[in-house]
């Protein structure tokens, strides 16, 4: 089965961040790290489960599972047809208190 990829916002935001401060010292390679996490997201088409369970990692219960693009880390999660890709944090970053904020907020 091909899931069918929705991206989140907020994911979309992140991408223009990361590329926005890459590009202030190396354009090209802003535009090629953008690349690269578009299309990790798109092999989540058919391969959803590729990623790393969230959960198993922390020892938390939740859906979300991440791939690692170089120091960033996309998270998303299956949810019936659909990858759901919600952000896209850089790995040094406190990406929890970021990824449960957000969840917080939209409840």
């Amino acid at each position: 089965m091909k899931y069918k990829i929705r991206i989140n916002p907020m994911a979309i935001a992140d991408v223009q961040e990361i590329k926005a401060y890459i590009a202030e010292d190396n354009p090209e390679a802003a535009i090629q790290m953008g690349a690269v996490i578009y299309s990790k997201i798109e092999n989540l088409a058919d391969f959803p489960e590729m990623g790393v369970s969230l959960g198993a990692k922390i020892n938390l219960k939740t859906d979300y599972r991440f791939l690692v693009c170089g120091v960033y880390l996309v998270f998303y999660k299956i949810e019936g047809e659909f990858v759901s890709v919600y952000r896209i944090l850089n790995g040094v970053r406190d990406y929890l208190s970021v990824l449960f904020s957000d969840e917080l907020t939209e409840d």
